[in-house]
């Protein structure tokens, strides 16, 4: 019971540290509202940016204006010194591939040869900022801004994890194939809960809203949630939206059970039962436990912004909760399909080539 108590507080305050009352922008305009009164969250929207999600040793919370300049500076000098047209007559690249090291996400994607050059990317150029402040980390919570420490539990459940992993190639089997890779679910947590950028390209949304509703679909992967709108739990009122009932346990979807209400102008989304292969697929949850609870909090602030913010909680993998903010920027452009699905079709290819292997080494 003690430790139940001490929990719930933690996670209150934790509450509190990242739901900052978000005052209306300078320039931003009005916030527009649907006809039933709620602020209008609809529309094409970019979560895109360099601030990273955990703060670099060194950095404070907020960054001075002279980082700022820094750290966007050299994110231009890197894009124009990489986006100009391929040489048609270049040589071959090297054996292991041409470096780029300014932008390590072309390493990792492309093994500096698959890439080209950054026209294809798009991760995003600005940092962060929150209620008029530049941030070093899109973690607020803890106040480190990093992702607290496992549990016993939790490291000994990873070290089983990394060890069944390791048994098996990640081409021997289609289980074993990455879950974005194959293009069943978004590349990292871009699709969520919680809705991260994915430092790559295609950090896109469109939001539509109804009075029992609220649909969120991500570009990257065309992934879509579909949140029902209910009365607050905490409200004490009788929930007469009709919303359907919640998934059993055994029942666990990709995105997990979101069920939505609104707190004022903020809705509050509250995810559980999250897929089983989600919770290994991204590097911020593997090894979480089927109990982890998320909260996302979305505010539109003013007519280009909404802030968004997002509170993990799972006591049997992390030592506290942990969540922070990031801005959702209105966006003009449209999203389009992203047909990601060579892997799919290569699948027979792939799982030749393993038994191929498996022969020459019997």
């Amino acid at each position: 019971m003690k430790v139940t108590m001490i929990r719930a507080t933690v996670a209150v305050a934790l509450v509190a540290a990242v739901s900052i009352p978000v005052a209306l922008a300078q320039d931003g305009g009005a916030v527009p509202r649907t006809p039933d009164g709620r602020p209008d969250l609809q529309g094409n929207w970019t979560n895109g940016t360099i601030t990273p999600i955990e703060r670099p040793q060194g950095f404070e919370a907020v960054l001075t204006p002279e980082q700022v300049a820094q750290i966007e500076g050299g994110r231009q000098e890197c894009i124009e010194a990489h986006s100009g047209s391929s040489d048609p007559d270049r040589d071959a690249p090297a054996e292991g591939g041409t470096a780029i090291g300014c932008d390590f996400i072309l390493e990792a994607a492309a093994g500096g040869t698959g890439g080209y050059n950054l026209f294809y990317l798009d991760r995003g150029d600005q940092v962060a900022v929150v209620n008029g402040e530049p941030r070093s980390s899109l973690l607020t919570a803890p106040a480190d801004g990093r992702i607290p420490g496992r549990t016993a539990e939790a490291q000994q459940r990873l070290g089983q994890l990394m060890a069944a992993r390791g048994r098996h190639g990640e081409y021997d089997n289609p289980e074993n194939r990455p879950l974005s890779e194959r293009c069943i679910v978004s590349f990292g947590s871009n699709a969520g809960p919680p809705m991260l950028p994915n430092y790559f390209y295609n950090n896109n949304y469109t939001i539509v809203q109804t009075p029992s509703h609220v649909v969120v679909m991500t570009e990257m992967v065309h992934d879509t949630r579909i949140i029902p709108i209910g009365a607050s739990p905490n409200s004490g009122e009788a929930d007469q939206s009709g919303a359907p009932p919640s998934f059993p346990e055994a029942i666990r979807p990709w995105f997990g059970d979101s069920r939505g209400w609104w707190e004022d102008d903020t809705l509050v989304v509250e995810t559980t039962k999250l897929n089983p292969e989600q919770l290994t697929a991204y590097r911020e949850f593997f090894g979480a436990t089927s109990n982890m609870k998320i909260t996302e909090r979305l505010t539109r602030v003013d007519a280009n912004t909404i802030n968004y913010e997002f509170l993990i909680d799972d006591p049997d993998t992390w030592e506290s909760p942990w969540g922070g903010e990031v801005p959702f920027v209105k966006m003009d452009d449209l999203l389009y399909e992203y047909a990601c699905h060579e892997a799919n079709y290569a699948l027979e290819n792939v799982l030749r080539g393993a038994r191929a292997q498996e022969r020459e080494n019997r």
